[in-house]
């Protein structure tokens, strides 16, 4: 007998799940690309993290090179200019959630505030543009405003009675000079992003402050804000779990490769880079991702933890 409410209640649960696809078909067929593109580029390739623990050797392969234990983590920490990195990974990331989540938001605010359509998409225009220019370029640019000799900053100082400056070697300046061009190239990419949710929300809101008498930063302040909490804290939460991955464009174009920085520039991304580069150990370098994404998961179920204790409904999962 209880065989037999075990089997009806599988054909039940069988002919709900065939009845719940047949209902979303054409919502699963939308998605299908996405999922298709996120199994082929994000899933398949975890299984190549096995060799953060061989000791690859190209004769042998993936599954013939012998095992290594932790050997490869081992090199991460055996220096002090892996900490360092680490650190600098972690604080210039901060800084760059922090700056462009803010200059993001004004910019959308400012945004909301054209009511010329055709300015609109200009200034939209205008804004995302730097958002596909490459590292590379972003990084002669940068050579052209800071170097020493014929750079337009020290032109500027010495046109005002300043000293110029040998900006490539003074390493206190650069975390300033990183989130400037972060900031200028992402900006209007975010700002877009915070724009289409402030576009989100219901007119009658700002209708009714208007009758009550509310100010425009008063609407901002207590509708437009409030009710981009929700958006702005998956936003952070995404960028907090990329946070022990640093833009290597950013790092390596910008900063030239300047030796003399890399007390404040050099991150995981470089060093790995670097490493890799003179000793050649796909180990290494596959123990190090492993480790930036084994951290950045972390950070991401705690802040995704904080979230709820504060608010549930603006947590991720």
């Amino acid at each position: 007998m209880k065989s037999v409410r075990i089997q009806g209640s599988r054909r039940t649960s069988r002919s709900s799940f065939i009845v719940t696809l047949k209902r979303n078909k054409w919502l699963l067929l939308l998605a299908a690309p996405a999922t298709i593109a996120v199994i082929l580029f994000s899933y398949l390739p975890m299984f190549g993290v096995v060799l953060a623990f061989k000791r690859y050797n190209f004769t042998d392969g993936i599954f013939g090179s012998p095992w290594s234990g932790f050997d490869n983590f081992k090199y991460l920490f055996a220096t002090r200019d892996a900490f360092n990195s680490t650190i600098n990974t972690v604080y210039l990331n901060a800084l760059f959630i922090v700056f462009s989540l803010l200059g993001s938001i004004v910019v959308a605010l400012l945004m909301m505030e054209v009511r010329n359509k055709w300015l609109v998409k200009s200034y939209q225009s205008v804004l995302f543009f730097p958002y596909f220019i490459s590292w590379v370029i972003v990084g002669y640019f940068a050579y052209a405003l800071l170097n020493y000799d014929t750079g337009t900053v020290n032109r500027l100082l010495e046109a005002a009675g300043l000293d110029a400056v040998q900006w490539y070697t003074k390493p206190q300046y650069w975390p300033a000079i990183l989130v400037l061009v972060y900031v200028w190239k992402n900006v209007g990419y975010f700002s877009l992003i915070y724009l289409a949710g402030m576009l989100g929300i219901d007119k009658e809101y700002y209708e009714a402050a208007t009758m009550d008498g509310a100010t425009r930063l008063q609407q901002i302040r207590k509708i437009t804000l409030p009710l981009l909490v929700p958006l702005i804290t998956i936003m952070v939460l995404m960028q907090v779990g990329r946070i022990f991955f640093a833009d290597f464009g950013l790092f390596f174009n910008v900063t030239q490769n300047s030796g003399a920085l890399y007390s404040t520039t050099d991150v995981i991304d470089t060093y790995v880079f670097r490493t890799f580069r003179v000793l050649g150990d796909a180990g290494m370098a596959t123990a190090a991702g492993l480790y930036q994404a084994i951290c950045g998961l972390i950070l991401v179920c705690i802040s995704n933890w904080l979230v709820k204790k504060v608010n549930p409904d603006n947590a991720l999962f």
